[in-house]
């Protein structure tokens, strides 16, 4: 129960703020929507199955969490030292798991908001069809995606923390490689079979794949099954989850070592 207390207390401020900064969400929306614009132009100036309009829209739409994760977890608890909250969590006798578990779900709540008037503006302004196969296996894989990615964000979180200033550039040098072998705005098959097979070891990879086939049909020209992607998700959920439980053990452990964990150094 304490853990659990511990996980509300994280994730209450972030779904509030999200809440009580109103300009916040219209520039998170409005944003995103200009450059899914240019995409989706210059695929009608191609004159593209009008498909890969719902592409981009859906793609545009997962990119809020996959930037959420990026910023708000992966680099969290280097933010949090330098500002000089981190020994406080450090000293509270909760689980690390339960703190990063919070951050998770205030950041889903908060990236939801975003992903969804992005999904449904992108729908209505640009007119794309939808048409959804099965909706119990689309939203378990909508689901068991987010678990996977916000699970890589946790193992992130410890170990960006030990590079110190280096987490800034190594989010900055990750985030236009992963829209590109991800398949954010186009079917990820198309950079070829290994390139593919490699990519699919980021989870929204598969995700993205997956919805496309559940949204799309036979046109979204999937990488596999979409169950044999789901399955390949749990998996990497699953090990992603153990090993942020490992990194944040280890990171502390190093920390009581040298003694340098809550302290601002270069």
């Amino acid at each position: 129960m304490l853990n659990v207390r511990a996980a509300f207390g994280r994730a209450y401020p972030r779904a509030i703020g999200a809440i009580r900064e109103p300009s916040w969400t219209f520039f998170d929306v409005l944003l995103p929507l200009l450059g899914i614009a240019a995409y989706i132009y210059y695929y009608r100036a191609l004159g593209a199955d009008p498909a890969f309009e719902g592409f981009v829209v859906l793609g545009g739409a997962m990119t809020a969490f996959w930037l959420n994760v990026l910023w708000g977890m992966a680099a969290q608890l280097y933010w949090e030292k330098e500002t000089g909250n981190l020994q406080l969590f450090l000293v509270t006798p909760m689980s690390r798991m339960a703190l990063l578990a919070g951050m998770a779900l205030g950041g889903m709540f908060a990236a939801g908001i975003r992903a969804l008037s992005t999904l449904l503006l992108g729908i209505l302004l640009f007119n794309v069809n939808m048409v959804v196969v099965d909706p119990l296996l689309l939203v378990a894989v909508f689901m068991v995606t987010l678990i996977a990615i916000y699970g890589m964000g946790m193992m992130f979180a410890s170990l960006f923390m030990l590079y110190g200033r280096d987490a800034w550039n190594i989010s900055n040098l990750l985030q236009e490689p992963i829209y590109l072998v991800s398949g954010f705005y186009f079917p990820v098959k198309a950079l070829g079979p290994w390139v593919s097979l490699i990519a699919a070891v980021i989870p929204i990879t598969l995700g993205l794949d997956a919805m496309r086939q559940e949204l799309f049909g036979p046109v979204a020209n999937g990488l596999m099954p979409v169950v044999w992607e789901l399955t390949i998700l749990v998996v990497l959920a699953v090990a992603f989850l153990v090993m942020a439980r490992w990194s944040l053990e280890y990171m502390e452990g190093l920390g009581r070592k040298e003694g340098r964990l809550t302290l601002r150094w270069q």
